[in-house]
This record gives structure tokens, C-alpha cells and sequence, in this order.
């Protein structure tokens, strides 16, 4: 074989590896009964792919190849441990496989990745550890990645992985896909890690830059497999919203990286393509008649997207959607925005004497976004001092970068 060919098939393994890589480790895991093992075997079998592929050819079935090579490549390091040592639990669930791959190809491949999704977001497992299994084994980020991503210790974040797979490995947590009656509460720990997942990236919790283009695409990536393999009406509300969400990410900053309000966006930079994917999505998921809370968020971001100017924008129907979103979902978050949205179709006095019921109650005290959003309405109704307050405790509790320049400009503003 010539060393251009060898170098081509090489590239064609690199190329197998990205695409497939994640979908060959979620059926070894299924075949061996563990992450680690799994792992391993898969390393295993590109492993040897490297050295076959370039000397006998590409297979025909380059994935369903590198499950077998995987499976028998972990069957026969057992079969060498076991010489030193008792066999495990493991042992068992590798021998039922049997050897013919049309038998674990019959029970659904494609599950596999939907089986990996719910076992990562057990509820047995803390939310940290959900967000942090979930990129690791579902999307293939590595620990360091991870760590950068929450600005996490790569140890620390390590230990959590560690520690998640433990006790699914002790818990003895089934790695499926819930029976019917349990799937609406355990569908809710799948949406909620994808959306954590998004958020951060979208509107990072700390540091230098507001966004994170790489976790928010995890995110909407995730989004995009669960309705491929469960098209419910919530997992279809929310990567709409996160689509219409992430359309505006160009315009959310300016060239320098400050923070840009949705008011300011020069709205020629939302990304077309994201908009009329989520309008499309939230018509769908709509058209269910059970309306969860990504479905609402949806359709509230929806409107935005469809108003050509800030001035057109139906803050009526904004108002209406809210008032849904409330009875479904009550949060002191969900009125705040609430609150803002009356603020814009009933004039600032209205939804500052929301904000400051909501404040007084203490829920939300120490969120930010609160005293910011007291603080504009407060300017928009000339009362300065109440104003320079609020923005200076916003100041105090946010550790964004941009926003502390946003709003360190609107209190320079005040003093002129």
C-alpha cells in the first residue's frame, strides 16, 4: 500500500472517529455494562482500526467493525484479569452480548445514545455531576474542556466524573430509557442539564467573555439528538428556544466584547437561519396543546425574533405569555422578566412597583439582573440616586466581565 493511501485511510479514521466515536461508546457501554470498560474498549478499537484499516481496507460498516473489535478487544482483557483475579459484575452482561453483531445491532443502536443521555442525568446523580457526565461521555469534551468551560480545578472536575460513575456503577442505576409513566420527570433532568449546559455558554456565570460558543453548541447539538431519538413536545419547545436564543449571539456584543441590551442589537446580525428553525420548532411543539415552560420561552423569544424594530416588538403577547409561564412554572425569575416585559407595555412605574414587591420578599436579593433591571427603570423615571444604588449593587453581585463594564458605563453616565 502506498503512503499517500495509508495517509488517506488514516484521515478516514480521524473522520470516523468524530463522527462516530460517541455512538460506538454508547453500545459498548451497553455490552459491557460499564463507562470505564467501555472507554477503554473503545480506545481499543480505533486503536486497532489504525493498524488493520490501512493494511486490509476500509470496512463496509466502519461503526458496527469497531463495536465488535471494542467487544472482544474488552472480553479478552477480562479473560486475562481473571486469571489473577475473581471476575466481576461486568463479566456477565459482556457474555449475554453474544457473538454475532446482528444480535446487539437488533436491539436498537441508536437507543444506545438516548439510553446514555438518561443514565448521565439520573437523579441519583448531583446536578454538577449530571452536567459534567453528560459532556464528558455524550458529547466527548474532555475533563480539561469541562473544567476550562466552568471554571472548575481539572482535578476537581475529574473527581466529580469519578465519583457519578461510581455510583451508577454501585447503584446499580439501569442504563435505559424510562418506562413510560417515569419518562415526563426523568425527561425533565434531561432538558433541565441540556439547558445548564446552554446557559453557560450563552451567558457565561463569570469570567472574561459573555458567551461560550462551544458550550451552547454542546448544548443544541444534545438538543437536536433527544428529539431525533424522543421527539416530545418540551424537548422540541426547547432547542427552539435555544436556537431563537442563540441567533442573536453576534449582535449580544460589540467588536470589543461589551455587552450590547437586546434594545441596541443591530438586529441585521441574528442569524436568519437559527430564527426560522425555532419559529418552525415552536409551531410544533405548539401544535401539542401541552405547552410546558421551554415551549413558553420559545414562543416569548419567538416574538422577538419577529419584530423587525424594538418598537415593534408585541409586548402584549410578551405580557400574556408570561402570565401563562407564571401558573405553569412560578419563579421569582420568571416574574422579574415578567415585570420587565409590563415595564415596556405599561410604562417603567408599573414594573418598577413589581420589581420592588418581588425584592421585598428577599427571594432574590442577591441576583444581579434584579437590581440591574430596578436600576433602568429607575433611570427611565429620573429618580438618580434610587438608580445609582441599585446599579452599584448589581456592580457588587455580578462577576461578568462585561456586564461589570456595562454597568460601571451606566453609573459614569448618572454622575454627568
Amino acid at each position: 500500500m502506498t503512503e499517500d493511501l495509508t495517509e488517506r485511510i488514516r484521515e478516514r479514521v480521524d473522520a470516523v472517529y468524530l463522527a462516530e466515536s460517541r455512538r460506538v461508546f454508547a453500545t459498548l457501554i451497553r455490552l459491557l455494562g460499564d463507562f470505564d470498560l467501555a472507554e477503554e474498549a473503545l480506545q481499543e478499537a480505533f486503536r486497532a482500526a489504525l493498524e488493520q484499516w490501512p493494511r486490509d481496507g476500509m470496512p463496509a460498516n466502519p461503526r458496527a467493525w469497531l463495536v465488535s473489535a471494542g467487544r472482544f478487544k474488552a472480553i479478552d482483557n477480562i479473560r486475562r484479569r481473571a486469571r489473577f483475579e475473581p471476575l466481576d459484575d461486568v463479566a456477565e452482561p459482556v457474555a449475554a452480548g453474544g457473538d454475532d453483531p446482528a444480535a446487539w445491532e437488533g436491539e436498537g443502536v441508536e437507543d444506545d445514545r438516548l439510553r446514555l443521555i438518561f443514565t448521565c442525568c439520573h437523579p441519583a446523580l448531583s446536578p454538577d455531576a449530571q452536567v459534567a457526565l453528560t459532556l464528558r461521555e455524550v458529547c466527548g469534551l474532555t475533563t480539561e474542556e469541562i473544567a476550562r468551560a466552568f471554571l472548575t480545578p481539572a482535578p476537581t472536575l475529574a473527581q466529580r466524573i469519578v465519583r457519578a460513575k461510581a455510583k451508577i456503577r454501585e447503584a446499580r442505576i439501569p442504563y435505559q430509557v424510562p418506562a413510560q409513566p417515569e419518562l415526563p420527570d426523568r425527561l425533565d433532568a434531561v432538558l433541565r442539564v441540556i439547558y445548564l449546559v446552554f446557559n453557560e455558554g450563552y451567558a457565561a456565570s463569570s469570567g472574561a467573555v459573555l458567551t461560550r460558543a462551544d458550550l451552547s453548541g454542546e448544548a443544541i447539538r444534545l438538543g437536536r439528538l433527544l428529539i431525533e431519538l424522543l421527539p416530545e413536545p418540551e424537548a422540541i419547545g426547547l432547542l427552539a428556544l435555544m436556537l431563537l436564543q442563540e441567533s442573536r449571539r453576534i449582535a449580544r456584543t460589540s467588536p470589543s466584547g461589551d455587552l450590547v441590551l437586546l434594545e441596541n442589537q443591530d438586529r441585521s446580525l441574528w442569524n436568519r437561519d437559527h430564527i426560522k428553525e425555532g419559529l418552525a420548532l415552536v409551531e410544533r411543539a405548539l401544535s401539542s396543546r401541552r405547552s410546558g415552560p421551554y415551549t413558553l420561552q420559545a414562543a416569548i423569544a419567538a416574538v422577538h425574533a419577529e419584530a423587525p424594530t424594538p418598537a415593534a416588538t408585541e409586548w402584549a403577547q410578551i405580557v400574556s405569555l408570561y402570565d401563562l409561564l407564571v401558573r405553569i412554572e412560578p419563579s421569582p425569575v420568571v416574574e422579574l422578566n415578567r415585570a420587565v416585559a409590563v415595564a415596556m407595555r405599561d410604562g417603567p412605574s408599573a414594573g418598577l412597583a413589581l420589581i420592588d414587591a418581588i425584592l421585598a420578599r428577599g427571594e432574590l436579593a442577591n441576583y444581579h439582573l434584579a437590581h440591574s433591571a430596578r436600576a433602568d427603570l429607575c433611570r427611565r423615571m429620573d429618580r438618580t440616586a434610587e438608580a445609582r444604588a441599585s446599579y452599584e449593587r448589581a456592580l457588587a453581585l455580578t462577576q461578568q466581565d462585561p456586564e461589570r463594564r456595562f454597568l460601571k458605563k451606566r453609573l459614569a453616565e448618572l454622575k454627568k
